[in-house]
């Protein structure tokens, strides 16, 4: 299925597919996805403001193995994505000692975090630096970012969320191809930050993506399976506002 033109329609029609899509990605991780002794849940606040999708390793005596019963087997992650930058480990060290938050969790250790953005992410410049604020705080604490731009850049993301997030550990601008306005992005924290770049364009099919949960090792999540499964859901009112024949 391919990635529909989200910005033809105002945010709050936006929302209701937004909310679906979190929790078909959560069910999906949970449905034997993710390997035993880690969970997602959603929406859940570790640290300001709000996260979408939060993978949770289990407090154990013991860490749990990756490969254990329970879930899928997880593997070391060979990303196919179109761009794959890596930051310097100096940088890191120097971020790490200027953010402040502490990610922690009653139920378990937050490893990973899928953020879906919204238009209210980015619509000032406020909203965007407290967006990238959190992600900043999350890498710096060791947690593996995944997050789904399904809007162009605008006013205050000129160059994208790659690039408002990569500016904090490099001074290599990183430029969208015109053609692929929208950005896919994963983050690996160890054994160094690297990021795992797939521009899209409106039309395009959609990836799966890695999510990483320690160093290499993690999942790839079926962003087509779930984006599909989200839009067959969706009332048909809205669906012909994206898809006028439908």
């Amino acid at each position: 299925m391919p990635m529909h033109d989200w910005a033809r329609v105002k945010p709050g029609i936006y929302h209701n597919f937004h909310f679906r899509w979190i929790a078909a990605i959560m069910d999906r991780l949970n449905a034997g996805l993710l390997p035993s002794g880690y969970f997602a849940m959603a929406e859940q606040i570790i640290g300001q403001p709000e996260t979408d999708v939060v993978a949770l390793e289990t407090f154990a005596p013991a860490p749990p193995r990756l490969d254990g019963d329970g879930g899928v087997a997880t593997l070391p992650i060979r990303s196919q994505t179109r761009f794959v930058l890596k930051y310097p480990p100096e940088k890191q060290r120097y971020v790490r000692r200027t953010h402040r938050v502490v990610v922690r969790h009653e139920l378990g250790n937050v490893v990973a975090v899928v953020e879906i953005m919204s238009p209210g992410n980015k619509d000032r410049h406020h909203s965007l630096r407290t967006f990238v604020d959190k992600c900043v705080d999350l890498l710096d604490q060791q947690v593996n970012l995944l997050i789904i731009d399904p809007f162009p850049p605008g006013v205050y993301d000129a160059d994208g969320i790659h690039q408002a997030i990569s500016a904090v550990y490099s001074d290599v601008p990183f430029k969208l191809p015109a053609d692929k306005p929208l950005t896919f992005v994963a983050y690996q924290v160890s054994p160094l930050l690297t990021a795992y770049v797939e521009p899209l364009a409106v039309g395009d099919p959609l990836p799966e993506m890695p999510l990483f949960l320690c160093d290499d090792r993690g999942v790839s999540v079926p962003l087509e399976e779930t984006y599909q499964a989200t839009w067959r859901v969706l009332p048909r009112e809205i669906r012909r506002l994206l898809e006028p024949s439908d």
